[in-house]
């Protein structure tokens, strides 16, 4: 996800997307106990949970 996109939107549709976000990571702890398979997803949420908050800051 590109800032460019993210600072286009609104900030009721800012926290939408941080709370997807946010519940999209926890599914991937949970199978993180059985084995998962894309392990690279864990940091790329956590930068766009970041890039939100951080554009949130600046508006």
């Amino acid at each position: 996800m590109k800032a460019k996109d993210l600072r286009g939107l609104s900030k009721e549709e800012l926290l939408e997307k941080s709370e997807s976000l946010k519940k999209q990571l926890m599914e991937l702890q949970f199978k993180r106990k059985v084995g998962v398979e894309k392990p690279h997803m864990f940091k790329q949420i956590k930068k766009d949970i970041a890039r939100i908050f951080t554009i949130l800051g600046e508006k």
